[in-house]
């Protein structure tokens, strides 16, 4: 006989970041990135070994709370007492990259009109402007297999991965993984942004590429404002604050 969950003593460190993921939601929820009550965006629970934080399933984004986020470990069972469902299969994907790279943190799944748009053209993620030129040669792709709900595909994701943080999962969506979240978040925001203006590009005309000489200068130079392990600080707490003045119950 399984052994009944019950509530768990939340550390400061695991309160932080409950309201640290919680806040994330709600900004997707804000900016127009989720998708009715599918997605995720995980994080792991600081100094515990396989313990990570996730969405409610059947919540939506803006309904996500720090108290209501589920612990799960990294099969996607849950730690801690809960009385919403974990969507296990949206986390197969996550959980096989937060088991072999001890790096990633953060993860952001979505499947965003622009996300979706650059992953089902034959091109493409194309360097054309300020934004997709910080990314030029650090995006990975992997060829669609249907729903993410089969270990088998984890092999491939891995090799497809590679060395890099960001994948376009080809008919799919896209998948952006951080060393911290407000660091994934601000990758997040500028590769969404990349993409909107892509699809505007493409539509507008033919694009113009941006020549390989300067898209190097550009990644060389483009992060230099934020030391190692600051980036995305000032943009996440930005966005938190306006979510505080919108609707503060992320917070309970």
């Amino acid at each position: 006989m399984a052994t009944a969950l019950k509530p768990a003593a939340i550390t400061t460190a695991e309160r932080q970041a409950r309201e640290q993921l919680a806040a994330c939601y709600r900004i997707f929820a804000h900016l127009g990135w989720d998708e009715l009550i599918y997605n995720h965006i995980s994080l792991r629970v600081p100094g515990e070994d396989n313990a990570f934080l996730i969405n409610p399933f059947t919540l939506m984004y803006e309904e996500v709370t720090a108290s209501n986020l589920v612990k799960i470990d990294i099969d996607g069972n849950k730690l801690a007492e809960s009385p919403y469902p974990v969507n296990r299969a949206g986390f197969v994907q996550h959980s096989l990259f937060h088991r072999l790279l001890p790096d990633v943190h953060c993860i952001i799944h979505t499947h965003t009109t622009a996300g979706m748009a650059i992953a089902s053209i034959e091109e493409g993620f194309q360097a054309t402007d300020f934004y997709s030129s910080m990314f030029a040669g650090q995006i990975a792709y992997h060829d669609f297999e249907g729903v993410t709900i089969h270990p088998e595909e984890g092999a491939r994701l891995i090799a497809d991965l590679g060395d890099k943080r960001i994948m376009i999962l080809r008919n799919h969506g896209l998948l952006v993984m951080g060393k911290t979240l407000p660091e994934a978040f601000q990758t997040y925001f500028f590769l969404e942004r990349a993409c909107a203006i892509q699809i505007a590009t493409r539509q507008a005309g033919t694009p113009l590429r941006v020549p390989d000489a300067v898209v190097a200068a550009h990644q060389r130079d483009v992060l230099t404002a934020a030391p190692e392990g600051m980036r995305g600080l000032a943009e996440f707490a930005a966005m938190t604050r306006l979510i505080d003045r919108k609707d503060k119950s992320w917070r309970d």
